[in-house]
């Protein structure tokens, strides 16, 4: 069972729960999790993910108490409906963590920032980038950023 393509990067310094927890939210942002949608159990993702039950446990109630998922008793769990408004800053806060983290991992391989840049640059005007879906309806940065 792998709905959720949630991949576990051995290469990645952020702990096994963060890195679940980030690529849910990054679902949930997405559309890929719209609200309502059931979510595997505790054990269930844990066994699909080859991780603790803990790690999973951890990871669903975290998201609950930050108001991204809801358990119903009997029923199981569920993405949260929320308001797009408020998942504005979100989006800006994970897109933030994962250009930091490009950057600290590309320092680590002892690019420059010009280097950086420029391949930054050079991966945003590749065609590919959307994963074949095509260019933003607008193209300029979002504020705030």
């Amino acid at each position: 069972m792998d709905p959720l393509m949630i991949r576990i990067d051995p290469e990645d310094p952020a702990p096994i729960y963060q890195q679940i927890k980030r690529q849910l939210k990054e679902r949930i942002l997405s559309g890929l999790l719209p609200p309502g949608t059931p979510l595997p159990s505790i054990r269930g993702l844990a066994e699909a993910l080859r991780v603790s039950v803990i790690t999973t446990r951890r990871v669903y109630q975290e998201l609950e108490v930050e108001g991204w998922i809801r358990s119903e008793q009997g029923r199981g769990t569920f993405v949260a409906v929320y308001d797009e408004a408020a998942r504005r800053a979100d989006r800006l806060a994970l897109a933030r963590e994962a250009l930091r983290e490009a950057i600290e991992r590309s320092r680590r391989l002892g690019l420059t920032d010009a280097e950086i840049v420029r391949l930054f640059e050079a991966v945003l005007k590749a065609p590919d980038v959307l994963g074949g879906r095509g260019k933003r309806p607008e193209n300029r940065p979002e504020s705030g950023a």
